[in-house]
């Protein structure tokens, strides 16, 4: 039997990540719209004329060609299809994130062509986008799509509650929509719940009406309802995740930190000049 078995030609792919192996090659952890997320072998593309050298990068759109039956596959050709400008600054964190929501959530080999749409939309706006309000929305949304494609679909327009409608003559179950002054428990495999007395849900966050429906019409009218929003998916992704961090986050996190540290710093300094 050929060693070249089960060879894919030119599908549509992104990079996620990519690891050095061995001296001079490449694992590279790939996106694809028709197989979902591979691990490819990169023979000699770390070499210095290696055809693929510059080509394996991340949140650029591409045709990989492939072979191999094992949960490794040889990559055989990469080619760049362009089209996105390269994310950085602010943007390259955003974009980092949503990779590292894919590598995380995503099993091997089960394909979401719907969610590979979502995500090159995502990476093309990000680049384009103009500020964090946008930059957010955009995240918002995506992790939205993440979620639903995986069987993780979030409810955002109604009180998960079930009450009897006193209109209908069978007295058929009905969900109350959402108020946009009213707080709610988001219980995670459910939905929202109205915050009624001295009920309490350990673990469940509590959140305005107005947000819930922010994410769920893809707009974020205010700082206070992007915020909030913000929070709330991080306790939803990090319900599914298990509450493993995600290493972007983390990363983001440093950053802030790093960046209070060195403005104390600087006041401390002027001060005492």
């Amino acid at each position: 039997m050929s060693a070249h078995v089960n060879r894919q030609e030119q599908q549509e792919a992104f990079v996620l990540h990519t690891y050095p192996y061995r001296e001079t090659s490449l694992l590279a952890e790939v996106f694809t719209r028709q197989f979902g997320r591979l691990t490819l072998l990169a023979r000699g593309a770390r070499r210095p004329r290696s055809e693929v050298r510059g080509v394996l990068r991340a949140f650029q759109p591409l045709h990989l060609s492939w072979y191999g039956s094992g949960e490794i596959k040889t990559l055989t050709k990469a080619e760049w299809l362009g089209g996105i400008v390269p994310p950085a600054g602010a943007v390259l964190m955003s974009a980092f994130y949503l990779n590292d929501l894919l590598l995380r959530f995503l099993p091997r080999e089960d394909a979401h062509a719907a969610l590979y749409d979502g995500y090159q939309s995502a990476v093309r706006r990000l680049s384009e986008s103009e500020n964090s309000k946008q930059r957010a929305a955009l995240l918002r949304r995506f992790e939205i799509t993440l979620l639903a494609e995986l069987g993780y679909a979030m409810h955002l327009t109604h009180d998960s509650t079930i009450r009897k409608s006193a209109a209908d003559d069978e007295n058929m179950p009905v969900k109350a929509p959402l108020e946009k002054q009213r707080r709610y428990h988001y219980i995670f495999e459910s939905g929202p719940l109205a915050a009624e007395g001295d009920q309490t849900f350990p673990g469940a966050p509590i959140v305005r009406g107005a947000t819930l429906m922010a994410l769920a019409n893809d707009d974020y009218p205010d700082a206070h309802t992007v915020a909030e929003a913000q929070r709330l998916m991080a306790q939803v992704l990090g319900y599914f995740l298990e509450n493993r961090r995600l290493p972007s986050r983390h990363i983001a996190q440093d950053l802030r930190q790093l960046k209070r540290l060195s403005r104390t710093v600087f006041d401390e300094k002027t001060e005492y000049e």
